[in-house]
């Protein structure tokens, strides 16, 4: 009796472990184990996708107004991060007014067309927005809440371009960009989430599951009624990005493995069940070979990981996805407008790229619809050092080291050309005289070139690896560029 005891309790410890784990990937996606995509025709769309390597993303909705953190304000959680700044001794009031933001949210210099020129012009080939975040409040026209912007109570209603979602997928349509929508998998807005006769204590319904199915089943219904939507109603639609990871299923052992954890903050945590399959099978019925992305969870429905606002230490070599803030202080708009510098953007897309991964951008519009003129500059910056190295990083896929030193390494996977892109220090403004890479080495007749001249480069062998010589004239025409590009046409 006691061994059969003991059993019981190391069982449900190492379920305990295994989950600690599984629950620190929700902010370390890169952990996670990947499931291989089966449908040839989602292979054949996430290939095309793993090509593209650069895409924008664009957090928007009524929160821009405040410049806040989007949505994260009105959970009752308290965390640093998602502080309130105004109300904060009333919380149910605080949650009144923001809700209240959608009878003053009139974004009446929405340009999409505009956005999407300097997109395509910054070299991004691919688009993930925000139809809606946590806070439930619809960037689309939905039939199933009147939370959204083509309400009567949002003035934007009245605006020709009223539906940003259709408007923004048709512009960057145009523009041949992959399409992908954004869609909170919790909605705090839905009373079949948050019950409005229950206070609301953290990101999780707010009331028993177990005890309220039919509730939480016209939850079910509500999620898959919107996403339908979207797959029937916008066009050609590449990607379903959905966020919201600790909404999953969750076994009992799971569940108490979870709540024995010290620290552990998710008070109410469920099971949550949104019968992803179900979800999958009917978008993909309308969009062929769709990409499903269900962040953070494992399974076949997380068809590329997603790693946030960081770079995995290391290669993977499964398809995956770093999303990254171009602003220093989140995904929505500030007031502030502090933006990362170019080089550490481009440096970081190249760590990303050397790795195996892509690289989605954000970029947030402001509460008048335009992007700032920072952010312009930030995509017209990125855009002068692609046009000149950018075969360094579309179709390429990762080739061993990875990287060396200051020098990450990528290689096309149509030609088999290998580049190696020099991250110079912030005080570099100018190549070495002399580059050497120790970990491959060209073929006897390879040619080497640096991409931005036409010209090729003297190189020798020296043990398993070549140097090659840099002309001053190159190095004083290609100053101060953020990175340098070495072209070597075959390597042994």
């Amino acid at each position: 009796m006691l061994l059969k005891y003991f059993h019981q309790i190391t069982s449900k410890l190492l379920i305990a472990f295994l989950l600690l784990t599984s629950l620190h990937s929700f902010s370390q996606e890169e952990n996670q184990k990947y499931t291989p995509v089966t449908d040839p025709k989602v292979s054949e769309k996430l290939t095309k996708w793993q090509d593209l390597k650069f895409g924008l993303m664009m957090h928007w909705g009524t929160y821009s107004q405040w410049g806040i953190i989007e949505s994260w304000s009105i959970c009752g959680e308290d965390e640093e991060w998602i502080k309130r700044f105004r109300n904060n001794d009333n919380y149910e009031q605080y949650k009144k007014d923001y809700e209240g933001l959608q009878h003053t949210f009139n974004p009446v210099k929405f340009n999409p067309k505009k956005w999407a020129k300097a997109a395509r012009e910054a070299g991004m080939k691919y688009v993930v927005f925000t139809t809606k975040h946590h806070d439930g409040f619809a960037m689309y026209d939905t039939q199933y809440s009147d939370y959204k912007i083509t309400s009567v109570n949002t003035p934007f209603h009245e605006h020709p371009k009223a539906d940003v979602t259709k408007e923004i997928f048709k512009e960057f349509g145009k523009e041949g960009f992959m399409i992908g929508a954004y869609f909170s998998k919790p909605d705090w807005h839905s009373s079949y989430f948050w019950w409005p006769e229950n206070a609301t204590a953290d990101r999780n319904p707010n009331y028993s599951i177990e005890r309220y199915p039919e509730r939480w089943d016209k939850f079910v219904q509500y999620t898959h009624n919107q996403i339908d939507e979207l797959m029937t109603n916008y066009g050609n639609i590449d990607i379903l990005w959905l966020d919201g990871g600790w909404v999953q299923p969750y076994t009992e052992q799971e569940l108490w493995a979870y709540r024995s954890m010290k620290g552990f903050k998710q008070f109410n945590l469920q099971s949550q069940d949104l019968k992803m399959a179900e979800i999958a099978k009917k978008a993909r019925d309308k969009q062929p070979g769709l990409i499903v992305v269900d962040r953070a969870v494992e399974g076949p429905y997380q068809n590329y990981i997603t790693p946030e606002n960081r770079v995995p230490d290391h290669a993977m070599l499964v398809p995956w996805e770093t999303c990254y803030t171009s602003a220093k202080d989140g995904w929505s708009w500030r007031k502030s407008r502090e933006y990362k510098p170019i080089g550490k953007i481009i440096h970081t897309m190249v760590d990303i790229v050397a790795k195996g991964g892509n690289f989605l951008l954000n970029i947030a519009p402001n509460p008048e619809g335009e992007l700032d003129p920072e952010a312009y500059e930030l995509m017209e910056g990125i855009g002068a050092w692609m046009n000149i190295n950018g075969e360094a990083i579309y179709k390429s896929r990762a080739i061993a080291p990875y990287r060396e030193g200051k020098i990450a390494l990528t290689q096309n996977r149509h030609t088999k050309s290998v580049y190696a892109i020099y991250l110079p220090d912030e005080n570099e403004k100018q190549m070495p005289s002399k580059m050497w890479l120790s970990s491959i080495a060209p073929s006897q007749n390879a040619t080497i070139t640096l991409l931005g001249t036409n010209e090729s480069l003297k190189w020798e062998k020296v043990g398993d690896g070549f140097i090659v010589d840099i002309p001053l004239k190159y190095r004083k025409k290609l100053e101060e560029q953020k990175a340098w590009v070495l072209k070597i046409d075959a390597i042994d």
